[in-house]
């Protein structure tokens, strides 16, 4: 498992956190935008980002997306609509920009199987039961690449503990 214990996550790739501090460190709440906001940007990419003095772009509502869709249409969307617009972000930013979507009650609901280093995401009521292939449908099977944000200054660095933040990815494929 890929440990990032550097904040580099803030200003280059694609990052799902969890952590309501470094949140609050990297966006003011005015700078946060919506799924409907970022699906709109990819026309008109902004030149300057609003976050982390112009270096990161945080999205919130992909958790609320993922609730209210059936398992299958989230990973339809998460493959087809949600990955073309990560993809496109990449893109347009050479990878010097960092895309982040907030997943509030993500620490609970992203899992790792410890034996292949995959990771799932727990669906919401009445799916619980089922989970999302993550790695597969985001990072298109390079979830190896993936790294644990872990808060490089937490008393407790265990890296399935308080001190993880969340999942960085580079680049995507």
């Amino acid at each position: 498992m890929k440990l990032m214990r550097e904040d580099r996550w803030k200003r280059r790739g694609i990052s799902l956190l969890w952590d309501s501090a470094a949140l609050a460190d990297l966006a003011a709440p005015h700078e946060i935008i919506s799924m409907r906001q970022l699906f709109a940007l990819v026309r008109h990419w902004p030149e300057n980002l609003p976050s982390n003095q112009g270096n990161a772009l945080v999205v919130t509502g992909l958790e609320t997306n993922l609730d209210l869709l059936s398992p299958a249409d989230a990973e339809e969307w998460l493959s087809n609509d949600l990955r073309s617009v990560m993809l496109a972000f990449q893109s347009e930013y050479s990878s010097d920009a960092a895309l982040v979507f907030w997943l509030p009650t993500g620490r609970e609901r992203v899992r790792m199987n410890r034996a292949s280093e995959t990771y799932t995401w727990i669906c919401a009521a009445p799916h619980r039961e089922q989970h999302l292939d993550l790695g597969r449908i985001l990072w298109a099977g390079a979830e190896a690449d993936a790294a644990r944000i872990i808060a490089p200054a937490h008393p407790n660095p265990d890296a399935d503990g308080p001190a993880w933040l969340g999942l960085h990815h580079q680049r995507l494929s």
